[in-house]
């Protein structure tokens, strides 16, 4: 290895060192996207599903009958 090469390393180490990891890159931002999207529909579906849907109308009324 030459010596412009060993420099060029030592360079390429200190930045690393200095500037870290910035963020996020493209492709972790489009992954994370996908991830939230999918979570958004299944949570969706879930909110919207009968049963829950049944559960919290049940828990409006009873909240709206209550005797003070």
């Amino acid at each position: 290895m030459g010596v412009g090469m060993k420099t060029w390393m030592r360079c390429v180490a200190r930045r690393v060192r200095t500037h870290g990891d910035a963020g996020m890159t493209t492709s972790e931002y489009a992954v994370g996207t996908i991830a939230a999207c999918g979570f958004a529909a299944v949570l969706y579906k879930v909110v919207t599903s009968e049963a829950v849907s049944s559960a919290l109308q049940s828990l409006v009324e009873r909240a709206l009958n209550v005797q003070f």
